[in-house]
Formats: C-alpha cells, structure tokens, sequence
C-alpha cells in the first residue's frame, strides 16, 4: 500500500510534519512559512460558536418508511405509502453547554431532516409534548434563566424558580421535567413530540391541524433522580455514547410515528386554544394513528461536519406542510435559519449534512464559503429561461382578522395555566411517579432557592394540585399553613 503525502489544504505536498521553517537550526520562525500558518490559523478558527440552546448533543442517520395512512390528510410525497426516505436525527440537552453531561434534569432535543424528494423537511422537537411559554417574546428570558448567572458565572436554581413562578403557563413543561421524564435513561428509550401544532393539506385542498408523536419501540425508561446524578460523575457522555454503540453493534433504534388529527374547522371552538404550545389534545378527544417507522441504522462518520454543523429550522416545510397559529412556531421560523446563518455561515446549506437531496433553483448566490453558485441569469423575473415560481405551491394559510395588538391569546372556555399540570398528578402518575416527582421538585428547591422566590413556588404548585403542594412543602419542612 503506497504511504500517503501530507499536503496543505489546497494539496499541496508538506516538506515536514514536524519543524517549522527557520532562518538556520536555530534562527526565528519565517512568515513565509505558509502551511505553519495554515495550520495555525485553521486550528483557531476549529470552533464555530457552540448553539445557544441544545449545544450538547449526539445524532444518527437514517430512515423514514410511511404507512400510506397518513395521505387522507396530507398529500407531501414522503407521507405515500412504502415511500422510504432518508433521515438524519439529532438528540440533546437543551439548557447545557457543549461539556455539560448528557444525564443532567433537562427537556431533549428531538431535531429530524428529512431528505425528502420535494427538498428538506425539517422537525424541531422535544421529548415532552409541551413547553414552558407560549409566546416567543419571552423565549430570550426563559433561556437566561436557565443558563449562568451575569456576575457568578454559575448556574443558579432561585433563577429558574423566580421566572417560572412568574410565569404559570410553564408548570405544565415543569411537572414534566421534574418528573422522571426529566432524566431519560436513554435517547432511544424516550418519545419525540412535535410540541408544535401544524397544518396538512390533503390532495384535495383539505386543511387539518396536526401534532406529531414519536413513540419509542424500544420503550420508556428513565433514571431516577440519583441514578442520572451518579451517571453525570461515571460517564458525563452515557447518552451519546449510548447510542453510537447500538447502532454499531446492530441494535438499530426505531420509533413509530403517531399523529392527532383535528378538523380544521374545529379549532375555532374547541375547549381550548389547540395552539397554545403548553397543553396537549387529550386523546380521548384526537386519538393516534400510526402512520409511519423511523429507524436509525447509522453513525456518522465525522461528528463535527455531521452532528455539530447539522442545521435544523422548522420553516423548511416541504408540499402539503405548513404552519399554525401556534406563536413559538411562528417564532421560530425566524430564530432558527438566523442563527444558523451567524452559527455557521451564510450558505449552511450548501453543506453536506443540510444540502437537500433534491434539486436546488435558486437566485441566492455568493456570501462566505458559497461553493455552488446559479448560472446566469441570476435575477428575476428574466427572459432567458430562469427558473419560474409556480403558484400552486402556495404556502397553507388561515384567515385572521383584528387590530394589530400584543396580547395573549383569545381566550377559550376551558383556558387556564395549571389544570392539564393538576391532571398529569392526577391522572397519569402513579404513587411512585407522585413520589419521585415530589422529591425531585423539593431537591431543587432546595439548591439556592430563597425567598420571596420559595414562597412562590410552593404556592405555584399549591394550583397545580392541593395536594401536590402539600407534599413538596412537607416534603421540605415547611408548615403547610404558609402554602397559601
């Protein structure tokens, strides 16, 4: 086998791996010294800004199979049946840094591209079904608190506290994460969620609102809260380690993808606001049909040019797809291709990772890093047989009307902050859950949180639930008289 050359970036072949080019065995470093500096200059420049939210992470590649079901309501060619499109799926922590541990109390990530023949269609999730605000005004805020302190530099729990019980539409999200959701034992043994609710457009010009459920094959399993501690010291990279060594030894993850369907029509009076992202549809009300497998089958090759430059933005909707009225969705159809641009750089998807499968025709051309750029004419409209937009893929819509106002939402009959939270207690945990649930939220409370802070919070979750209150603030030797 013929022994390889190194050779510059431009492949050039190197002299030497070794010595840099000096002015006699002894002499100063040369400036003409041109691969020294290159690879100087490279390797400061090795790091793009890490994300500002999910920068600690792991994915695979893979792949899409529809059932067929789902072209009643929705005519994107990747939904037909046995079509089988390619995958690439991303999992993290959301509130963590690049070096944080994968097992640490936090939501997951859950980000989808799916390669498919009308160009990318990209899926932004969680693993719960809901999330803490329901206005993108405040996300900045929310990630804030979540993140270091302006003097300290550490993390700080009464912070968190302070801006969740200021805002009660997040105890919904809150329950879920301080219960054993919070700390999945794995990425392959938790749910995906589109959280968002969305619009389908069948063939026929039928709209319906949706909202996506990937349910793991492999089956729910968590850690405790003192498990997830104990792998945070063992092994701070148990998750994406996890699941690199699964897919290589053949144990090919998958999950079944579920959708609610819900009349278009039908939210417009519905109990309450289908689009507000901090509830979910009961399902005894929009149950769930399968319409398709997600499996993954293989680890990338490079985790830097696969993993860390993977761009996902809910704006890329492919035919068929489209958005909602749902406020962080729509939010996030700016704040997500914006800060790839800054990320990454202004052409991120020209990179293998975000390239689309299908053809690109566009006008865009130029800007740092563009490989590929439109042959002339670069303008439109042109008379020299540019590429035309075509009306009939125009994008879903919905009809509003109303004064321009801030404002939270129009108010629907059974609109309230705390009772879909109150029956999660309730009604889905059992006396275990409720347990470690009470543990959990007292646990954290106890790291920092001070008053008036605390008093609040126990009374946050006195609305929850009576009784769920009660329990945190026995839990944390406080007299229950004070939970008012």
């Amino acid at each position: 086998m013929t022994e390889k050359s190194t050779t510059t970036d431009a492949g050039i072949p190197a002299a030497s791996d070794e010595h840099s080019l000096t002015a006699g065995p002894d002499g100063p470093i040369l400036l003409q010294d041109h691969y020294l500096i290159q690879k100087m200059a490279q390797f400061n420049r090795e790091r793009i800004p890490e994300r500002v939210v999910h920068a600690k992470g792991g994915g695979a590649h893979g792949f899409f199979e529809a059932s067929g079901e789902a072209t009643q309501w929705c005519k994107a060619e990747f939904l037909a049946k046995g079509v089988c499109t390619p995958v690439f799926a991303r999992f993290s922590t959301v509130a963590g840094e690049l070096g944080s541990a994968d097992t640490a109390r936090d939501p997951r990530g859950f980000a989808l591209k799916f390669y498919t023949s009308q160009g990318n269609y990209d899926m932004v999730g969680n693993n719960t079904p809901v999330f803490f605000i329901r206005d993108p005004q405040k996300f900045q805020d929310f990630i804030h608190s979540q993140k270091r302190r302006a003097d300290t530099h550490l993390r700080d729990n009464n912070m968190q506290w302070d801006f969740w019980t200021l805002s009660p539409e997040s105890a919904h999200q809150v329950t879920w994460l301080m219960g054993d959701r919070g700390t999945p034992k794995t990425w392959r043994n938790m749910n995906g969620y589109s959280s968002h609710t969305y619009m389908w457009v069948n063939g026929g010009g039928e709209r319906f609102w949706v909202k996506y459920h990937f349910k793991t094959d492999q089956g729910i399993e968590c850690f405790t809260d003192a498990e997830a501690k104990a792998m945070t010291a063992e092994d701070p990279d148990f998750h994406i380690r996890d699941l690199h060594h699964a897919i290589a030894s053949g144990d090919h993850p998958s999950w079944t993808l579920n959708m609610q369907v819900m009349g278009f029509e039908e939210a417009a009076d519905y109990r309450f606001n289908p689009f507000d992202l901090t509830k979910v549809w009961p399902h005894a009300d929009y149950p769930l049909h399968p319409v398709g497998r997600l499996v993954l089958d293989r680890n990338p090759e490079n985790y830097f040019a696969e993993v860390e430059q993977a761009a996902f933005e809910p704006a890329n909707m492919v035919p068929g797809i489209g958005p909602s009225p749902d406020k962080m969705l729509l939010g996030r159809l700016f704040s997500y291709p914006d800060t790839h641009r800054h990320r990454i750089g202004s052409n991120y998807l020209q990179l293998p990772i975000n390239q689309p499968k299908s053809a690109v025709n566009s006008y865009n051309k130029d800007g740092s890093m563009r490989y590929s750029n439109p042959p002339d004419p670069v303008y439109a409209p042109n008379s020299y047989g540019g590429p035309k937009a075509d009306p009939a893929f125009a994008e879903p819509s919905w009809q509003v009307q109303g004064e321009i106002v801030r404002a939270a939402y129009s108010l629907h009959a059974e609109d309230d902050d705390f009772t879909q939270a109150g029956n999660l207690w309730r009604n889905v945990l059992d006396d275990a859950a409720r347990k470690r649930l009470v543990n959990n939220i007292a646990g954290h409370l106890r790291g920092g949180v001070v008053e008036p802070v605390l008093h609040r919070a126990l009374d946050y979750w006195r609305q929850v639930d009576g009784d769920l209150g009660m329990e945190v603030a026995k839990e944390m030797g406080i007299a229950a008289e004070t939970v008012s």
